[in-house]
């Protein structure tokens, strides 16, 4: 047992493990979404709903997580906000009318430390946003979030520390699953902070290239002292017209399936 959310990534890609068609193209974007959405061969939408149908089935989780640059690139600057420098600021923001609120049944959980992403939609049909922020997140952007009654969890100081996030939203929140729907780099950090349980991957029958493109797990290199995150193999579909479906299982030292 673990006394944190476990986490299922669930990510599609080309079969060059691209994530998207390019470090600053935003998959919302109309342009790279069109492009994207081309890429999608006749049935992808009946296997992205028996992806999501299964993990359903398995996990009925409680949480969705996404990372802030599914919404800002990599060189969006803060929002500009009055300022604010109150210490009570940095205490969890969970308030009972959000949390409580008996039409309440998931989270869309974004890691946005930097304070990045202004948020025109808080949810909706039961799904409420969550952020996940850090003592050095901008005060100001705190007090952004509580204007516009957006929770939020403190975990980490000079960044989110996505561990303690885990076992904040258990703790805090009762969440004992988290889906992944990240891009890349976030992806890569809960890869090379060990936080990953399970991977189900779609690949769609198509190249991207490119350098630098983001990957499935895009990040820091492998350190030489480190091993590669070992996986088995659960199930394996493929489509009539060339899509991949996989599901894996993270092994760990000691798990019993681990060689």
């Amino acid at each position: 047992m673990t006394d944190r959310a476990r986490v299922v990534v669930s990510v599609t890609a080309s079969v060059d493990g691209r994530v998207t068609l390019g470090r600053d193209r935003l998959l919302l974007s109309e342009e790279a979404g069109r492009v994207w959405h081309s890429m999608q061969p006749a049935g992808a939408d009946a296997v992205y709903a028996a992806r999501t149908a299964l993990l359903e089935e398995l996990y009925a989780p409680t949480a969705i997580l996404e990372g802030s640059g599914t919404f800002v690139t990599e060189d969006a600057a803060p929002l500009e906000l009055p300022p604010a420098d109150d210490d009570w600021l940095f205490e969890d923001y969970l308030p009972p009318e959000v949390v409580e609120h008996p039409d309440h049944r998931k989270w869309f959980t974004v890691v946005d430390g930097r304070g990045r992403v202004h948020w025109d939609q808080k949810g909706g049909d039961g799904i409420d946003l969550l952020l996940l922020v850090a003592r050095a997140t901008p005060p100001s952007y705190l007090a952004y979030l509580r204007r516009e009654t957006i929770p939020y969890l403190v975990a980490g100081d000079d960044r989110v520390d996505l561990g303690l996030a885990l076992r904040r939203m258990r703790d805090a929140l009762g969440v004992t699953y988290v889906i992944s729907e990240a891009g890349g780099t976030l992806n890569g950090a809960l890869l090379r902070a060990d936080l990953i349980d399970e991977l189900h991957l779609v690949l769609l029958p198509t190249a991207i290239g490119g350098q630098g493109v983001p990957t499935i797990f895009d990040g820091p290199e492998l350190p030489l002292d480190q091993s590669p995150t070992q996986l088995r193999l659960i199930t394996s579909n493929t489509t009539p017209n060339g899509i991949l479906r996989l599901r894996y299982e993270v092994l760990r030292e000691g798990s019993s399936n681990a060689s």
